[in-house]
């Protein structure tokens, strides 16, 4: 089975952000992920890491002003500045967290802005952000997402991802697969993973429909999971899911799918 990290921004969520490393820890997780950082000092977040033995896998880079709906500024040809400021941030948390990856949210399209220059605006800035992270020893990750969730959302299909990292040529942008978002938008789960795993860098689960535990939906994860192993994937993959109950009553995913597997 590949080793999974748990998403501290869904899973824990009735504890406070800076408990959740220990739950997370105590429920067998080796690795955590979660959206933002920000909110806290970086020392602080590195010291739950370092006491429960805990990896960061990933966090994302800031994404504008979330709770007025924003997800990700990366393709606003009038927030460059902005941006360019917030990857100096997020490397900076990376650094002190151990991170070795970030994801940039592409955003949703800004209004009134011409398609071709979203466009631009985008790779230009995964360029710089690229390179900036190139010198810090990181890689920077893009993900497409569904716009079902996520209405307007620019980058939503796994092909225009991959032409998005073609065009941006940087070596250490690679592909955030997440494969909920992956089947609400086009589904060929197990024939992308295969043609495409060596441009992925990261791996993110949840089931359809809800965003629950994998097993609770459409996915037949046992098998998409195996594929994975027999793949020779070595990376981490990202638990973000909701859990239809609590946190810890849903983790019996990971024995029933296990045992699945085996079989």
């Amino acid at each position: 089975m590949p080793r999974f990290a748990a998403n501290l921004s869904l899973l824990f969520t009735e504890l406070p952000f800076l408990d959740r490393f220990e739950a997370a820890a105590r429920a067998g997780f080796r690795g955590v992920e979660f959206l933002f950082p920000y909110d806290w000092p970086a020392a602080e977040i590195r010291a739950r890491l370092d006491a429960h033995g805990l990896e960061l896998v990933l966090h994302n880079l800031p994404p504008g002003d979330w709770g007025a709906g924003e997800r990700g500024i990366a393709c606003h040809p009038d927030r460059v500045a902005e941006f360019r400021a917030g990857v100096g941030l997020a490397i900076d948390y990376a650094l002190a967290l151990g991170a070795r990856q970030l994801h940039c949210m592409a955003g949703i399209a800004p209004e009134a802005v011409a398609a071709p220059l979203v466009h631009r605006t985008l790779v230009e800035n995964l360029g710089w952000a690229a390179r900036e992270l190139h010198r810090a020893g990181l890689r920077l990750l893009v993900e497409p997402i569904n716009t079902f969730d996520f209405p307007g959302y620019w980058l939503c299909r796994t092909a225009q991802a991959l032409a998005l990292m073609d065009e941006v040529g940087a070596d250490n942008l690679m592909l955030q697969y997440d494969i909920y978002h992956a089947q609400r938008m086009e589904g060929e789960l197990t024939a992308t993973l295969t043609e495409h795993l060596g441009r992925i860098g990261h791996i993110q689960i949840a089931d359809t429909p809800g965003r629950h535990e994998p097993g609770t939906g459409e996915i037949n994860y046992a098998f998409v999971l195996a594929q994975i192993d027999r793949l020779g994937y070595q990376g981490w993959v990202g638990c973000e899911y909701r859990p239809q109950r609590s946190t810890t009553q849903g983790l019996e995913w990971r024995e029933r799918l296990a045992s699945d597997c085996l079989a």
